[in-house]
């Protein structure tokens, strides 16, 4: 009888931290580099471990100007910013000019859902354009295996693929604003930040070097100086902005207003009108130029009705298998996810167990699962129904 010899059974290949079965160092990523700590420090960190990096800063506004407004990003001071954290850690720094893309994908769509009387996300925007679109493009054009961003949202794999889930810390959770990140879109990104604490960030950062171990983290709308959205609007769309009326919700004509755009769905202070009562903004009619107030309890939505809805949770054959599919719905940021009902039958819709206030179109709805923390994918406030 012959010897067998008994092969040992092949071993598991080994992961690296961004999931490919290879070292670091054959591992090609582009960091997404805005210039604040974030994104800094998932650049430095991933060089550190000896992963090919190369940074990518993209120059949105204002030509590169040295602008040294704290909370700002995507242009002048964050530009050097970005650049010395790539000398300090010695891998390879490009600044692209997406100035007219941004322009054209992101500013011009806030000019114009704010004169439609909708309050816009310019945030969603960029990320859904020229950040996960333009950008994801050229990473791999340099032949990267991934782009790595300084989100604070977590990629889980599971069997049936990537899977966006809520970061570990919730008060620094960012997926109201990926909502529309394609499945396509989540194979090729990484978010090494979605198990951190942002004060384990900032420690890290001093950690390794970083002179921006201590810069303010970003506020305001990148391209909207000192929060004055109008003067953009303005510079934008000379002229369009229109006195109207202030009306009650019973028909009395309260005042006048210098521009739909100044005021918001759920709005209080500021309104230019007194009556014995607490009036909020219901609703903003701009065909009309007409701001519509009432008291709080008209202010209370069940139904939402959405648009370009992307949808990334268990792949369904037909949308009606959706249909009354119970989920968490977070209809602003800084809301938490309140349980609802999909309604796919005659367009998506969001039906709320209990009426929420405040629910203003041009903003998003994003859906989760209940009892997980996996988003499922979301869409855009069209419109509401009390």
């Amino acid at each position: 009888m012959s010897d067998v010899s008994l092969a040992a059974p092949p071993r598991a290949q080994t992961l690296n931290s961004l999931g490919f079965a290879k070292p670091p160092a054959q591992t090609r990523v582009v960091a997404a580099m805005s210039g604040g700590v974030d994104s800094s420090v998932v650049a430095a960190m991933l060089a550190r471990e000896g992963y090919d990096v190369v940074g990518v800063t993209l120059q949105l506004y204002d030509h590169g100007a040295a602008i040294n407004k704290a909370g700002s990003c995507c242009a002048g001071q964050d530009i050097h910013d970005a650049r010395r954290v790539a000398d300090s850690m010695g891998f390879p720094h490009y600044v692209l000019d997406y100035e007219s893309r941004f322009r054209n994908a992101v500013m011009e769509d806030f000019a114009d859902t704010y004169l439609a009387g909708a309050t816009p996300i310019p945030c969603v925007r960029c990320n859904q354009t020229v950040k996960f679109k333009d950008l994801k493009r050229v990473a791999e054009e340099l032949g990267a295996d991934c782009l790595a961003t300084g989100h604070y949202v977590r990629r889980v794999e599971s069997d049936h693929g990537a899977e966006l889930h809520r970061a570990a810390d919730a008060n620094r959770d960012q997926t109201y604003f990926l909502f529309a990140t394609t499945r396509e879109q989540l194979d090729f990104l990484r978010f090494p930040l979605g198990d951190k604490p942002k004060s384990d960030v900032r420690a890290l950062a001093a950690e390794l070097g970083l002179r921006v171990a201590e810069k303010p983290d970003s506020q305001d709308i990148c391209f909207v100086p000192q929060g004055k959205y109008q003067a953009v609007v303005e510079k934008l769309r000379p002229g369009a902005i229109e006195p109207g009326d202030i009306v009650h919700v019973d028909g009395r004509v309260m005042g006048r207003h210098d521009g739909v755009i100044n005021f918001t769905v759920g709005q209080r202070r500021g309104l230019g009108v007194a009556t014995g009562e607490p009036l909020f903004v219901v609703k903003l009619n701009a065909a009309a130029k007409r701001v519509i107030v009432g008291p709080r309890e008209a202010l209370g939505v069940s139904r939402i009705a959405l648009k370009d809805v992307n949808w990334i949770g268990e792949n369904a054959a037909v949308e009606d298998q959706l249909d009354g599919r119970p989920i968490l719905v977070r209809v602003r940021s800084t809301r938490p996810p309140v349980p609802a009902r999909l309604s796919v039958g005659a367009g998506w819709s969001v039906l709320l167990d209990a009426p929420e206030e405040g629910v203003a179109p041009g903003q998003a709805a994003v859906f989760y699962d209940p009892g997980t923390t996996r988003v499922l994918g979301g869409g855009w406030i069209a419109a509401t129904e009390r």
